[in-house]
């Protein structure tokens, strides 16, 4: 929404780029809309200085983005070029992709890092033939200060978000928003904006703050669900090698049997054979108690 205007945008790509471009003339938005690409949408993506600028915000660490945005890019090319011979022998030129993502999310990462597709890859390559990179910028307070300093509405936006979250610790997220964009509009961050949108801003803050939690559940759940498998298989795989130990004592174990064993996951079932092991005298009287 802060960046439909063209020159918030043109003074983003300047932060970004180090540059001081003020003539909005040859930018070009050309975000992707999922009312076009069903379940596909991307935050913003601009024809500027002979490059497609796609640049993407995420709460979440997202290394996926890579990927994400190669079928972004596709599909943004393929609108530039539908009207060219690609079977021709003249070569079709096409504006040099560039991939940014402005995190703000609540984990610790680096004020600055790259995703590349080929991290993707199931089988490494030294040489991958397709490859993509994606800039990640961290715009939390106390990093990459340049960038927020020569992008007014960015500072702002990480300000705005930064009150919305502190604020939602100590009071429903509905009442939290309020609070930020009312203070927000007072000291004079995105206040003219947040004046003009404010239904719009409550609605997308809500949505987009609720989504944020709902993943950060989702991955404390998954990592709480993986601890407490990874303990159960740990016990298991220690008690196979207790009732192992054990049998060894008493001689050589069959193949079979030893495959049985180390496949054997109920956690009664080697219990029992557990209390065998320790019991018998031979191989055989313990296979005979199984």
């Amino acid at each position: 929404m802060l960046y439909l205007d063209e020159k918030e945008l043109l003074s983003l790509y300047n932060a970004v780029n180090g540059t001081n471009y003020t003539d909005v003339e040859n930018l070009k938005i050309n975000t992707l809309q999922n009312a076009i690409y069903m379940n596909m949408k991307n935050d913003v993506s601009f024809l500027f200085n002979f490059q497609v600028n796609l640049y993407e915000q995420q709460s979440t660490v997202n290394p996926n983005m890579p990927l994400r945005d190669l079928i972004y890019v596709s599909k943004l090319l393929q609108n530039m070029v539908r009207d060219c011979d690609l079977y021709g022998s003249t070569l079709v030129k096409i504006p040099a992709p560039r991939f940014v993502v402005f995190y703000n999310g609540t984990e610790r990462q680096p004020e600055r890092k790259l995703y590349r597709l080929s991290d993707s890859f199931s089988k490494k390559q030294d040489n991958p033939e397709l490859e993509l990179t994606v800039t990640v910028l961290n715009i939390n307070a106390g990093n990459n200060a340049e960038i927020l300093e020569n992008c007014k509405t960015l500072r702002e936006y990480m300000q705005y978000t930064d009150k919305v979250r502190r604020y939602a610790m100590e009071m429903p997220i509905e009442e939290a928003v309020e609070q930020a964009i009312t203070e927000c509009i007072k000291e004079d961050i995105l206040s003219e904006f947040l004046k003009r949108n404010r239904a719009e801003a409550m609605e997308v803050s809500i949505f987009e703050y609720n989504e944020e939690l709902h993943l950060a559940n989702l991955r404390r759940e998954g990592y709480e669900e993986g601890l407490e498998q990874g303990i159960t298989q740990g016990i298991q795989q220690g008690m196979v090698r207790l009732i192992i130990e054990l049998l060894q004592d008493l001689g050589e174990i069959p193949d079979s049997l030893r495959i049985v064993i180390e496949n054997q996951r109920d956690m009664d079932v080697l219990s029992k054979w557990h209390r065998l092991a320790v019991k018998s005298t031979t191989m055989k009287e313990f296979e005979d108690l199984m």
